[in-house]
């Protein structure tokens, strides 16, 4: 039996439209790249150079996705956030660490390449790189037919930073120290399984539910320039970012030995979004496990320093006490409960 002239585009794959995105990422990226650092997007591999004025650099490096939120995105349509929800996830924690985000990578495979979706994603990611002053130099962009049904994508990230020896943010922890929650934007990237489950159970068509439709697709919030600020004034003892296990698990990470992060999750100015999950029938020890629950990111700071951590936030962001660092074995001590 004759099998005909066997192609590569006949397998599933275009290599012409890869190109064209390609293309299209190299020039939207040159015009969003003023300063010429980063010239060879496209070529097989990103050089750069580690900045002049860092005496003893660092390099602090992450990757992530951002889950089943994808499956969101598809269902209304909408791919031009969510980019930047991948972009927040990386340099979200980089931060952590004192880290300047300095450049990114993204990696995205689907069945088949379709330039207005793609091109949406790419709008995602610069912006998201934009927002956190760091340079997009490269990518990998995979046809991969047969491995995602019709329309199906995903996507990955890598970041890098640089943070000097001695801004490092480790071991600055003390007892007494305030722990101030940052608002999130609301649910950010983590917990969409559970929440696509509860959708499913409750037979919600997301287009046709306003609410659900803007809440679910809203983008990851980026705390960079204003968690760099205060760095730079020696202001932040430590920091977390608050994704997925909640509050619990990401604060007692960065809690060092014999001292005890104590939350009053009374104090905690929880979003509408959480409210109507938790009313819908999630139980609450899963909301705190699985949710952010309104506070995207912790500051760890001096007390006298209150005041002056706040003036970097606009007031939508703006940071507020919810617990204090104290002398224990237990790293993290929860109390009180959220007022749903």
């Amino acid at each position: 039996m004759s099998l005909g002239k066997l192609t590569y585009t006949k397998s599933g794959v275009n290599i012409k439209k890869a190109d064209k995105f390609v293309k299209y990422i190299s020039n939207v990226s040159r015009k969003a790249n003023k300063s010429g650092d980063f010239k060879n997007i496209g070529g097989f591999g990103a050089i750069s150079h580690i900045p002049k004025n860092l005496k003893k650099p660092h390099i602090v490096t992450s990757t992530d996705g951002v889950g089943t939120k994808i499956e969101i995105a598809n269902e209304i349509k909408k791919f031009n956030t969510i980019g930047i929800d991948l972009v927040a996830m990386c340099v979200n924690d980089l931060i952590v660490q004192g880290a300047k985000p300095y450049l990114f990578l993204d990696y995205i495979s689907t069945n088949k390449v379709n330039l207005k979706k793609l091109k949406d994603i790419m709008k995602g990611i610069i912006k998201g790189c934009k927002l956190a002053n760091c340079k997009l130099v490269g990518g990998e962009t995979a046809e991969m037919p047969g491995t995602y049904t019709t329309d199906k994508f995903d996507i990955a990230g890598f970041s890098v930073g640089l943070v000097e020896k001695h801004k490092i943010l480790k071991g600055k922890i003390k007892k007494n120290d305030l722990i101030m929650a940052v608002p999130s934007t609301g649910i950010h990237s983590n917990g969409y399984s559970l929440v696509r489950k509860l959708i499913r159970k409750k037979k919600i068509n997301i287009n046709k539910n306003k609410f659900l439709k803007i809440e679910l697709i809203k983008p990851t919030k980026i705390y960079v320039n204003e968690v760099l600020s205060l760095i730079n004034k020696n202001i932040l003892n430590g920091c977390a970012n608050i994704t997925g296990g909640g509050l619990k698990d990401n604060i007692k990470r960065i809690i060092p030995n014999n001292l005890c992060a104590e939350i009053d999750l009374k104090k905690i100015n929880t979003l509408k979004i959480f409210k109507w999950l938790k009313n819908s029938g999630i139980e609450e020890k899963e909301m705190l496990k699985t949710f952010n629950c309104g506070v995207g990111f912790c500051l760890i700071i001096n007390e006298k320093n209150m005041q002056k951590v706040k003036k970097y936030f606009s007031k939508k962001f703006k940071p507020y006490v919810i617990g204090k660092i104290s002398k224990s074995s237990e790293r993290i001590k929860i109390n009180g409960k959220i007022k749903w």
